[in-house]
């Protein structure tokens, strides 16, 4: 039998095109592979994404965390203010600054995350309709509190910032267990770590007041 050389070159080279073009293809699939799962690129899907640290090592817990913190400590600073003129007791008036003292720099803080991380910041009045995050004081429990003075100030603001302290303590649970964030965890334990002296403080003074 003659051997047609011209068919066996034509086939030969439909050949070696159909494996080029086989590895060409291989070698793309596998870029893509790479980049859904965030190796080597910048198209990580939404889905790779969600729930997880994102590109400034922030979650949606660190983003809540700060939304809701920041109109909490808003309200303490406020109640904390309250206290120069009207609380009775020394150690109110100076747990009040030192309340102050420490919220004030840390709303700062947390608000300079949040427009780092391009997230909203909650409306200033969050909460106050009781209805916010953990411990808020309603409208009502505020106005009761602006009204009193001398020691039922003093009992009023200490039975409040425990409850007030209590809801804070509970997100910055949440945030120290769900988060991310290295900077926002810490903060969320020196939270915890303050306000529960805070509140141990303040129910010993209860007792004498």
């Amino acid at each position: 039998m003659r051997i047609d050389h011209g068919v066996l070159r034509t086939f030969a080279l439909s050949t070696a095109a159909g494996a080029a073009t086989l590895a060409l293809l291989t070698a793309c699939g596998g870029d893509t592979a790479g980049s859904a799962h965030g190796h080597g690129g910048t198209s990580a899907t939404p889905a790779a994404t969600a729930g997880t640290g994102t590109q400034g090592g922030f979650n949606q817990a660190d983003a809540a965390f700060a939304q809701q913190m920041i109109p909490h400590h808003r309200q303490a600073v406020e109640m904390a203010e309250l206290a120069e003129s009207r609380a009775a007791a020394p150690q109110i008036k100076e747990l009040a600054r030192e309340i102050k003292a420490a919220q004030d720099p840390e709303i700062t803080t947390m608000r300079g995350w949040l427009s780092a991380w391009g997230a909203a910041e909650a409306p200033a009045h969050a909460g106050h309709a009781g209805h916010g995050a953990a411990g808020m004081m309603s409208d009502e429990d505020m106005a009761e509190l602006k009204a009193a003075r001398g020691r039922e100030f003093d009992r009023l603001f200490a039975e409040m910032m425990i409850e007030h302290h209590a809801g804070a303590i509970e997100m910055a649970q949440t945030q120290v267990a769900q988060g991310s964030d290295p900077e926002a965890k810490n903060l969320a334990q020196a939270i915890i770590d303050t306000q529960q002296r805070e509140i141990d403080q303040m129910k010993r003074l209860l007792k004498r007041l």
